[in-house]
């Protein structure tokens, strides 16, 4: 059977007066003309020319060969088709598909490339708050981090009744002697420990943090930023957080229960917590032995810890008994027996 295919070619934006064209009659090729689909995205919403916005260039303009836009441009598509590191744009500079992103396919000078390199764009992600005599590019971190939210907010034509927001800190591994390194027990090697805010597919919220500190470090301050100006433009939509144990600390969950926010936080098993179930996990045990394969029974109790908490909090528990072992599981909870389901896949 004959493979069907069309010739017909597919346009682009115009970029400094040139037709950009897309076809499969032979020609050119690159392994990353699907970027330029990103850049249709980013005209729909505006992504890089609001985040370049939210830098303050002091460069004598009539100088500037590569604008702030622009190596926005170029850093934001270059990461997003795999080039990571700044050492990648020696060679990207040169690169068509991503001078068409950028909005620049030639240089003013004849020495320079039409894109910006390594150092550059280092000089770039080094911007300090306001420029200075020897930086002057500087940067707005608050309308930065604003500018996720934002975002998140206009991805939706009416407010959502509830949203869920995910708190995670997770490993981001190192290699060198970066500043800040520091050795974590938990991911067995040298790493950062960022902090990440989700809200389904929509990132809002990233702080990267060095590794020698608590997983909830800083994120009473990041949620409380959040919800402030989700609030603003959806002043009725209801709020739930959710974290593993390490969303499990007395400062966040107070700051929830003193501003209508509600949560469900992994908590760290013990001794204690396992005696509360005891009943349910022989339950469980004996159900496992009568028809073999997994035993699952559920509680749910107040609970207290001995000193960190500073007042009784609902606890539901998952008293499963496995074909090797027990594995009981515990969470903490603000919402209402009434409205909380368990999932027997939790």
């Amino acid at each position: 059977m004959p493979t069907e295919f069309s010739s017909d070619l597919f346009g682009y934006e115009v970029v400094e007066g040139r037709q950009v064209v897309a076809a499969f009659d032979g020609g050119e090729v690159t392994s990353d003309a699907g970027a330029l689909l990103l850049g249709a995205t980013d005209r729909a919403i505006g992504l890089v020319t609001r985040f370049a916005a939210c830098f303050d260039d002091a460069r004598v303009q009539a100088q500037v060969e590569h604008t702030v836009e622009a190596m926005v441009a170029q850093r934001v598509f270059g990461i997003a088709v795999g080039y990571e590191d700044l050492i990648d744009h020696n060679e990207l500079r040169h690169d068509p598909v991503l001078a068409t992103l950028a909005g620049k396919l030639t240089a003013k000078r004849r020495d320079c490339a039409p894109l910006a390199g390594k150092s550059t764009l280092n000089r770039l992600e080094h911007a300090p708050a306001a420029p200075d005599r020897y930086h002057k590019i500087g940067h707005d971190a608050a309308a930065i981090e604003g500018l996720f939210v934002t975002l998140f907010l206009e991805a939706h034509k009416t407010p959502p009744p509830e949203i869920t927001l995910d708190l995670d800190a997770t490993d981001d591994p190192l290699h060198g002697h970066q500043e800040g390194r520091f050795f974590h027990g938990y991911y067995d090697g040298y790493c950062y420990l960022p902090l990440y805010v989700f809200c389904g597919r929509h990132l809002l919220a990233a702080k990267l943090r060095r590794s020698n500190i608590d997983a909830s470090a800083g994120a009473v301050a990041e949620v409380e930023r959040l919800v402030a100006q989700i609030r603003v433009r959806w002043p009725r939509v209801k709020i739930v957080l959710r974290a593993d144990s390490g969303g499990a600390r007395e400062k966040l969950m107070a700051w929830c229960e003193a501003h209508g926010v509600d949560y469900l936080f992994g908590l760290a098993r013990n001794q204690r917590l396992v005696r509360a179930i005891d009943q349910e996990l022989a339950e469980a045990k004996a159900e496992r032995l009568a028809h073999g394969g997994p035993a699952r029974r559920f509680a749910d109790f107040a609970w207290r810890t001995l000193d960190s908490w500073s007042c009784a909090r609902r606890v539901v528990a998952e008293a499963e008994h496995l074909p090797q072992s027990s594995n009981p599981r515990f969470v903490v909870i603000s919402l209402g027996a009434a409205i909380v389901g368990v999932s027997h896949n939790s």
